[in-house]
């Protein structure tokens, strides 16, 4: 399992948000709401939409962990729209647990054990459409970003052919597959976009030399990314409850901002 379901993600440090964007952390969210998507088989899927009231041209899906959509990651969204990105998590369980909002209780393996990595990639493109759909002109350049199940599910989605401007992963598993789907490490050929890898170097269930053979493989290919590993950061270490991980939160958001802006036109409008 990723974050518990009271984590919540940790603040956004001032000196994390790039010099290009104008707008501040705290600035204001224009819109947030939970809503249902239809995926290209006619599933519909609960999703977390956050919109900022000065947007930067970037726009981004979020992709949760084994629990689905939780207050985690509506809040993350909401975080991201603080600093003008236009973002949407999605949850993994319409097909098998409808749309209703759950609770700490919630039995979520079985669910997972059914998803499909063709189902999320659909889902993850519906998504998509949405972003562009509420951010219109201001959403240039569109991103995912996973955690734990989901960051291998951000992680493959560069090879979905969704236009991404670029993936990021927390603690990601890139070279183990996942659900009969394929490891990212064998899809590296048809990557996109630009990967960020967002890694603990205490995590247990994913070896350093698996990450450092995956940053390897990315640099064989010649595709631009990012690979940090934080030594004696464990899975899930951004969770805002961890104090004595606050250096490595206040890294990573430096890092995904500054990535998100270097890879993103200005808004238009």
């Amino acid at each position: 399992m990723c974050f518990e379901y009271d984590a919540l993600p940790p603040q956004i440090p001032l000196e994390a948000l790039p010099l290009q964007w104008a707008s501040q952390p705290g600035d204001g969210v224009a819109n947030q709401e939970r809503i249902s998507l239809t995926s290209a088989d006619g599933t519909q899927f609960s999703a977390y939409v956050a919109q900022p009231k000065s947007a930067n041209g970037a726009g981004i899906v979020i992709l949760p962990d084994v629990r689905g959509l939780f207050a985690f990651y509506e809040d993350l969204a909401q975080r991201f729209a603080s600093v003008g990105v236009t973002a949407i998590a999605i949850d993994y369980f319409g097909r098998t647990a409808g749309l209703a909002p759950r609770g700490a209780d919630f039995e979520y393996m079985p669910h997972v054990q059914q998803t499909k990595p063709e189902t999320i990639a659909a889902d993850v493109r519906a998504a998509i459409t949405k972003l562009r759909e509420v951010g219109g002109a201001n959403v240039q350049a569109v991103f995912t970003v996973g955690f734990c199940f989901g960051g291998y599910n951000s992680l493959v989605q560069a090879a979905n052919q969704h236009g991404l401007s670029g993936v990021i992963t927390f603690y990601g598993p890139p070279t183990v597959s996942r659900l009969g789907g394929p490891a990212a490490i064998d899809l590296i050929d048809k990557f996109e976009c630009p990967v960020l890898g967002l890694y603990g170097g205490a995590d247990q269930g994913i070896p350093t030399a698996e990450v450092e053979r995956f940053d390897q493989a990315l640099s064989k290919a010649g595709l631009e990314h990012e690979i940090v590993i934080y030594p004696g950061a464990p899975h899930s270490f951004f969770d805002r409850t961890y104090d004595q991980y606050k250096a490595e939160c206040d890294d990573a958001w430096k890092r995904m901002l500054s990535f998100i802006a270097a890879h993103t036109p200005k808004a238009t409008v």
